[in-house]
């Protein structure tokens, strides 16, 4: 099993999993902003959050430079991060050549979407969702051939702003196709920001239920103030990872009125209130919240670095 993975047998006193924490910021906090980040912007963002504790990071996404110029610059990212133990790097692909560039560039994990609705499929992927499930399980096989550790996401899985409601049984039906193919992780996300605790409580159970090998990852967006919430109620549900993106931005580009994800220092401040290790040094990931925000030229919308500590 992946080294990281092996931190979800330790539990806090209250029962709970500590959970892995996976910095997204230099991916999905940076696609969606207007202001081009450059190269060395990006891989100085990596830089401080790996020496904020951060050892999974999902740094670059292998998709057209067309689709999302913002990430364009993949292979020249991975070129400079900081590499040492312990360290991961996440690539987001979606189809063979995706794939090609991920191993060459040497990435360490692959994160391959699945999206829940035919609609927003097609507009993020130019596929539908079945065509996504194939793709997904041949991108599995040729992955698991070359030694990457593999998650699969379900994308939209609380709501799609194209289709409305998504039905649970359909989430889990996708979780119950995608398992199939053996993924180490399997996360739920909720891309434009429209889950509810009980919710997220219930779709954490069915995944452990269906694909007990396997990791269960949360990805959440503030969208309408509950991607805290949603995230506290995934670990009290048994959910191992939590995706998190320093500083709150980011957002979809293929959704409309797309904001951020769940800020890396906010959530870490809860979970070390709630007496949870994530590893991850929190002074040091509110400085560079602050710092991404002098960066794309607008205040972040993490909290934690305008109100501080507590206690101080």
């Amino acid at each position: 099993m992946y080294p990281t993975a092996k931190r979800v047998t330790r539990s806090c006193a209250g029962g709970f999993v500590n959970p892995i924490v996976v910095e997204v910021a230099p991916r999905d906090g940076v696609q969606n902003e207007p202001r081009l980040v450059p190269t060395a912007a990006k891989v100085e963002l990596i830089r401080r959050c790996v020496a904020a504790g951060a050892r999974r990071v999902e740094a670059v996404s292998f998709v057209s430079a067309k689709a999302v110029p913002q990430l364009a610059d993949a292979e020249a990212v991975l070129a400079e991060v900081p590499r040492g133990p312990g360290i991961a790097y996440a690539g987001l692909v979606l189809n063979e050549r995706g794939l090609d560039r991920a191993v060459a560039a040497g990435v360490d994990e692959i994160n391959v979407v699945v999206v829940s609705t035919d609609t927003f499929s097609r507009r993020n992927q130019n596929c539908s969702t079945a065509e996504g499930i194939d793709r997904w399980t041949a991108l599995a096989r040729r992955a698991g051939e070359a030694g990457l550790w593999r998650t699969v996401t379900i994308a939209a899985a609380f709501g799609c702003p194209f289709e409305g409601e998504v039905p649970e049984d359909r989430v889990l039906e996708l979780v119950r196709r995608v398992a199939a193919a053996g993924p180490e992780e399997i996360a739920l996300a909720d891309t434009i920001g429209v889950g509810t605790p009980d919710r997220v409580r219930r779709l954490v159970a069915g995944v452990a239920a269906i694909a007990p090998n396997a990791l269960v990852r949360c990805h959440f967006h503030n969208t309408r103030n509950t991607g805290y919430a949603n995230a506290l109620a995934a670990v009290e549900a048994g959910a191992h990872v939590l995706d998190a993106g320093v500083g709150g931005t980011g957002g979809c580009p293929f959704a409309p009125a797309a904001t951020g994800n769940i800020a890396t220092e906010d959530l870490v401040y809860a979970l070390d209130r709630m007496g949870l290790d994530t590893g991850l040094d929190l002074d040091r990931l509110i400085e560079t919240g602050r710092w991404l925000g002098e960066v794309l030229g607008t205040p972040v919308p993490a909290l934690l670095g305008r109100a501080g500590k507590f206690p101080a």
